[in-house]
Parts: C-alpha cells; structure tokens; sequence
C-alpha cells in the first residue's frame, strides 16, 4: 500500500489512516450547489445594485430640478431687491423739489 492509497476497515473508508468524513462524490456535489448558490447570490445583487442606481438616477434628477428651482428663486429674489431700489430711487426723485420752485 502507498502512503495516499484508501481502504476500507468495517464501514468506515480510510485514506492515510484517517476515517474518511465525505466522498469524492459528496464533495464535488457540495462544490456545484455551493456555486449554484454564489451565481444566484451575485445575480440578485446584481439586480439590486441596478435598482439602487435606478433609485440614485431618479434622487439626482430630484436634485437638479430642486437646485434649479433653487437657483431660479433666488435670481428672483435678487430681480425684485433690484426692483424695488429702483422704485425707492425713483420715488425719493419725485419727492425732491426745486427750492427755487413755488410750493404751490
């Protein structure tokens, strides 16, 4: 016998003079459903990561509209701010007289 030959004592396989815990068979089987389950695993992460940059796509397009609804009040507010610096210039204009002018 070699040393990496098998055998059989009762029931029991040996190989090395250890009792054997799985066949070749068991083992090779144990492998192909192991990999079976890491391809399902990777497909249905797969499917949720394209469903979070789906959900990611749609929270950034929220974002650019609320940054140019954003951006497009505070233009407006600025536009009204000028607006009426000009109508308190325009008012204290028409207030103002010419001393030289009769009061009436």
């Amino acid at each position: 016998m070699t040393a990496s030959s098998s055998f059989q004592i009762g029931g029991n396989v040996m190989r090395n003079g250890r009792k054997l815990l799985y066949s070749e068979e068991r083992v090779r089987a144990m492998f192909a459903r192991m990999r079976d389950e890491l391809h399902e695993l990777a497909e249905r992460h797969a499917r949720e990561v394209a469903a979070l940059r789906a959900e990611l796509d749609q929270v950034r397009a929220q974002f650019d509209e609320l940054r140019a609804i954003s951006l497009a009040r505070s233009r407006a507010e600025i536009e009204v701010a000028e607006l009426r610096r000009l109508r308190e210039i325009g008012r204290a204009r028409l207030a103002q007289h010419d001393p030289a002018a009769p009061l009436h």
